[in-house]
């Protein structure tokens, strides 16, 4: 049962259960990983881009790998880029329940915005891989190298880069990201214990992201359905979750900058999928095995975090149905995306 093709029943039933473990996990992760972030003094935005991220995208990178691994690529590289446009939507939904001010006001940070701009320049390296010779190394894309190089230099960057030239102006609806006072609950725990907890999570979070990749060949043999589309728009929604949940979780307990922090750091890391995608597919270049579908949800992930990117810079205090423009235009990118891929 564990390598073999499962029946429809299974595949549908082990596909819900999995993202019903996500979620739980999720919620705990968004209070471990505050609490951690004032421990380790690396702050919301940095913590929780690498760290927190690292945690919420490993049900993505399982899935990836699995289904790289299973000589189905389409699925491999629709979950990876497919999370991403999902994740970005989730600052959405993480939006409505901050209710007096809009969340990239109150969470305007340098660093998050870095972040959007390393995320843009991994898509596009993703993008110009395809469009390379289909040449490997051990089976390996150069792309791959380069993607990695690329995000371990902007964190070198990022995290050394001293006093900003400029930095968002401090308004009344701005939540800093202070070390939480409260000593009660989590904060009065060890920090080995939160450690501990926290791999623990995170594990479970992993065998998630295994068991929903193993359904979703099961959906996609049983059904009929394209892999692009149960990759970017299925599986894709699943390795949203952790981002989601934890964003509103961390929306609710104050600390909003974790919150925009661990959707665009697992945006990055789900970029870096492809090159877990890469090394596991064994039949030549990840890249080059996607085709039209994927390409054109890559292209739609670098348009919302542009847009994302505006958000967090223009900084509407109230915008359009009191989620700014920001929040419409994701929406409607996303769902235009998915009516383009469901045709």
């Amino acid at each position: 049962m564990l390598t073999d093709l499962w029946p429809l029943s299974w595949s549908v039933g082990v596909f819900l259960v999995a993202t019903a473990v996500t979620v739980v996990c999720s919620i705990r992760l968004a209070g471990l990983g505050d609490t951690l972030a004032d421990r380790t003094g690396w702050g919301e935005a940095l913590f929780g881009a690498v760290l927190f991220g690292l945690v919420t995208s490993l049900s993505g990178i399982v899935m990836t790998a699995v289904s790289a691994a299973a000589d189905q690529p389409r699925l491999a590289y629709g979950n990876a880029v497919g999370g991403i446009a999902a994740q970005t939507v989730a600052l959405v939904v993480a939006d409505a329940f901050l209710r007096k001010v809009n969340l990239e006001h109150a969470a305007a940070s340098v660093s998050n915005m870095l972040f959007g701009c390393l995320l843009i320049g991994l898509l596009g390296i993703a993008l110009m891989a395809t469009f390379s010779p289909s040449v490997t190394f051990l089976s390996l894309h150069p792309a791959s190298v380069v993607l990695v190089a690329f995000y371990l230099g902007a964190l070198v960057l990022i995290r050394s880069r001293g006093e900003p030239m400029w930095q968002a102006v401090r308004t009344r609806d701005t939540l800093p990201d202070v070390p939480d006072a409260d000593v009660q609950g989590l904060a009065a725990h060890s920090t080995p214990r939160l450690w501990s907890e926290f791999a623990a999570v995170a594990g479970l979070v992993a065998v998630g992201g295994w068991a929903v990749a193993r359904a979703a060949e099961g959906i996609v043999e049983h059904t009929g359905l394209s892999a692009g589309l149960v990759g970017a728009v299925f599986m894709g929604l699943v390795n949203a979750l952790p981002e989601t949940v934890t964003s509103i979780a961390a929306v609710r307990r104050g600390a909003v900058t974790l919150a925009i922090a661990a959707i665009i750091g697992g945006n990055c890391l789900d970029a870096l999928n492809l090159v877990v995608g890469d090394i596991a597919y064994r039949g030549g270049s990840l890249y080059h095995a996607a085709h039209p579908d994927e390409l054109f949800l890559t292209t739609g992930a670098m348009v919302m975090t542009a847009v994302l990117l505006g958000g967090l810079l223009v900084r509407q205090k109230r915008g359009w149905l009191k989620i700014g423009f920001d929040g419409i235009l994701l929406i409607t990118i996303y769902a235009s995306m998915v009516a383009v891929l469901a045709l």
